[in-house]
This record gives C-alpha cells, sequence and structure tokens, in this order.
C-alpha cells in the first residue's frame, strides 16, 4: 500500500489505512514462542532483572559465566552459570556488560532478553534516541520523508550487540526494510527478508559494490541483538553488509513514522505495513517500494546505476 504525505493529511486516509492493517496486515501473539531454544521461550512467571559482566562464553555448554549484581531481595552478588540461547552465546564477549531476565527452568537457570549494557554504548543510543524524537516532533503531526529528502539519522544495536550509527553508512547506498523475526504471514515480513536476500545475492553476483542492506525489526521488545543474529544465522545470511537493527521502541516508533511504515499492536497482535527503501550515498532517499510484490529485477536495475 502507497503511504504517501499529502494521503497522510487527511484523518479518514489515516482511519482506512489502519482498518485495512487490522484486516490484511502481518501478526502475532505477543505471548507466542518464536524462538529455536528453550533460552529463547516466553519467560517463566516468576524471574528477575539481572545486570552483570560476562566472566566466560562456554560455547561447548551453551552458558555464559556472569558476574552479576545484587538481585535485590532475591541474590546476592556473585558469579554463576546460565543457559542462553544460540543467538545471544554467539554474539557474547567476555567483559562485556550485559543486562537481561533471569528465571528457573527445570534445574537450570536461564538468561535471556540480553542487551549490551555499556554506558557509553546506551548515552550514544538514547542520545541518538532523543534527536530523532525532537525532529519527529518538529516535522509536525505528518512527519513521513518524501522520496527526495534525506533519510533520519539513528543509533541502533546490530545483531552482534554494536552500536550502529546512520553515519557509518555515508558514502554507500542503502536498502532499508522494516521486519519483525515472528512475524508468521509468509507473504510479510519472510518475503520482504527473501527480497533483501535475493537483491544482496544479485548484488554479490553482478559484483555491484557500495552497498548496505539493513533491517530494522518494529517489534524491538521481543527482538534483542541476540535473537536477531540468530535469526540471520537461521536463515544464512551474509551480515558482512546485511545489519539486523533494534533498540529502543520510541526509537523505532518514530523511524517509522518518519519512514512510512505503519504498525498496531492490539489484543497481542501486530500488523503492519511494509515498505523498502534505497537510500543513496549522501543519506538521500532516491526510491522506495510498498509491499512486497515488487520485482527484484526492477530493483536491482536501480542497484546497477551508480
Amino acid at each position: 500500500m502507497k503511504l504517501r504525505a499529502r494521503l497522510l493529511e487527511t484523518p479518514v486516509f489515516v482511519a482506512v489505512i489502519l482498518a485495512a492493517l487490522l484486516a490484511t496486515g502481518c501478526g502475532r501473539k505477543a505471548d507466542s514462542a518464536g524462538a529455536t531454544s528453550a533460552a529463547n521461550a516466553t519467560p517463566k512467571p516468576e524471574g528477575w532483572d539481572l545486570r552483570g559482566q560476562i566472566v566466560e562464553v562456554n560455547k561447548e555448554r551453551g552458558t555464559l559465566t556472569v558476574h552479576h549484581e545484587e538481585i535485590p531481595n532475591f541474590m546476592p552478588a556473585m558469579v554463576m552459570e546460565f543457559k542462553v540461547s544460540p543467538g545471544d552465546l554467539a554474539t557474547a564477549k567476555p567483559n562485556a556488560h550485559i543486562r537481561g531476565w533471569l528465571y528457573r527452568a527445570g534445574d537450570d537457570w536461564v538468561l535471556e532478553k540480553i542487551w549490551p549494557d555499556d554506558d557509553a554504548a546506551r548515552r550514544a543510543v538514547e542520545t541518538a534516541t532523543e534527536a530523532l524524537k525532537q525532529d519527529t516532533a518538529i516535522r509536525g503531526p505528518y512527519p513521513y520523508r518524501e522520496v527526495g529528502e534525506q533519510a533520519p539519522d539513528f543509533a541502533l544495536y546490530d545483531q552482534d550487540g554494536r552500536v550502529v550509527q546512520a553515519s557509518r553508512f555515508l558514502g554507500r547506498r542503502i536498502v532499508l526494510n522494516f521486519i519483525f523475526t515472528r512475524c508468521p504471514d509468509p507473504k510479510m515480513c519472510p518475503a520482504a527478508t527473501a527480497k533483501m536476500m535475493a537483491l544482496q545475492a544479485g548484488a554479490k553476483e553482478e559484483s555491484i559494490s557500495g552497498i548496505e542492506f539493513i533491517s530494522i525489526t518494529l517489534d524491538p521488545k521481543y527482538d534483542t541483538p541476540g535473537i536477531l543474529r540468530q535469526y540471520a544465522d537461521d536463515h544464512g545470511i551474509d551480515t558482512a553488509n546485511f545489519s539486523f537493527l533494534t533498540g529502543p521502541q520510541i526509537a523505532v516508533t518514530n523511524l517509522m513514522a518518519q519512514l512510512g511504515v505503519v504498525a498496531i499492536e492490539k489484543d497481542g497482535l501486530i500488523t503492519h505495513s511494509l515498505a523498502t527503501l534505497l537510500i543513496d550515498g549522501n543519506g538521500k532517499i532516491i526510491h522506495r517500494e510498498d509491499g512486497t510484490g515488487w520485482p527484484v529485477e526492477q530493483f536491482m536495475a536501480r542497484l546497477r546505476t551508480k
């Protein structure tokens, strides 16, 4: 579906878009389990927030040894070993500071919803998020950016837990979309990811250089860096020039508003629109395709044009 600023200026059009999304958009149950291991399953009712520093990554056992802070009214500070998901295991690095959700599963202590907790990284993301929020507010009630305008600035975490700022991609063209890992509709996010993979493969085959692919999750409450890493690994995606990004919900919400993607969460379901954007090396939006019906070859023709 086409989302254009001139149309978004009418409340009637907004209502029609929202109704269409609720009727036909991709959805997921908020509590549905979409992970590939017990450590990624929906947390048990009883659990605790945990912060600490990774001491050791135990790949053979699928665990992290963490020196964690005191958990008030439950556990003193100590060094413990936790079961984690394959994605969290792959992104973990000794000495890294993390935060996550701790719960008991049988005889195991499980740590999930793991996020980087480095002070400098957190400040960078928070600063960029606040600037993005203010930019959206300044643009008024309809902040949508047309083709020909500059893409918004941002700072988010990638599938390896690193902070990625928009400025990193200056000088390189970007193909960007929004997806979420638990999307169950094969015609929505899975199809969007397949299109991105086809473009990446086509660019590689034709030796088209200077292109980055970015998928931003519209479900950051679930899609942590580790979940995104597992998603990329499960799909066999080469992340050398393909980044999966997540971060604060407010940052994602403002990016979606400025890039013309609509999402609604209601009664435990997410419904949303889809868009794929092409951004030039100067950060200008030069093309967009809505939905997933667009031909890969047609988009490839634009990638061949320097």
